[in-house]
């Protein structure tokens, strides 16, 4: 019987939830499995721990705390930045999501907590982050190939995307070139 080892490749179902039982997010509401390389740091630590020996086939129900899922909340990511930096035509609302850029570049989502004439105050955290969390795990397959060793995963992860897509290119896997890293890491392991 295969079971799930750090460099599977597996594809399943989950639904989250909180203690109450309210749904936060549920792969069978998309009507699409999630595919994820075990071990390729791309799930919380907790949810991945889970899927270690896991068989096809296999349902798990876990409860995470906020260590083993997002973490716990950070102070230090509430801050207030001058209101001038959003456009003149935003509509603030407390509780809404907002995007932007930090100042390297890189994308952010923020939380509203509140706002006034001059200032906004932004929770950077995740909307999980201090929560404590469950989630039901259906393993629909895996996919323990001869290509899917440990070593095999370690290998691709040091590599470029410019490097893994020129090995796609080269095993002949299609729409390799609008694929992010962890995309192009799974479809060398299943090819």
């Amino acid at each position: 019987m295969k079971t799930v080892q750090k460099g599977s490749a597996v594809k399943l179902h989950y639904k989250g939830t909180f203690t109450d039982g309210k749904v936060f997010d549920n792969s069978r509401e998309r009507k699409q499995p999630m595919d994820v390389i075990v071990g390729s740091g791309n799930l919380i630590k907790g949810f991945e721990n889970a899927l270690m020996g896991m068989s096809e086939g296999q349902v798990k129900t876990i409860n995470l705390t906020p260590e083993q899922a997002y973490g716990p909340t950070n102070p230090a990511a509430i801050v207030s930045l001058p209101k001038n930096v959003f456009p003149s035509n935003f509509d603030f609302q407390e509780g809404i999501m907002v995007a932007g850029t930090s100042p390297n570049g890189q994308p952010v989502r923020a939380k509203i907590l509140s706002f006034d004439d001059t200032e906004v105050v932004l929770d950077h955290n995740h909307p999980l982050a201090g929560k404590n969390i469950n989630f039901e795990i259906e393993l629909v397959k895996i996919n323990n190939s001869n290509n899917n060793s440990t070593d095999f995963l370690n290998e691709l992860t040091t590599k470029t995307v410019k490097e893994l897509k020129k090995i796609a290119k080269n095993k002949g896997i299609k729409g390799f070139s609008t694929m992010k890293k962890i995309q192009l890491i799974e479809s060398l392991i299943e090819n």
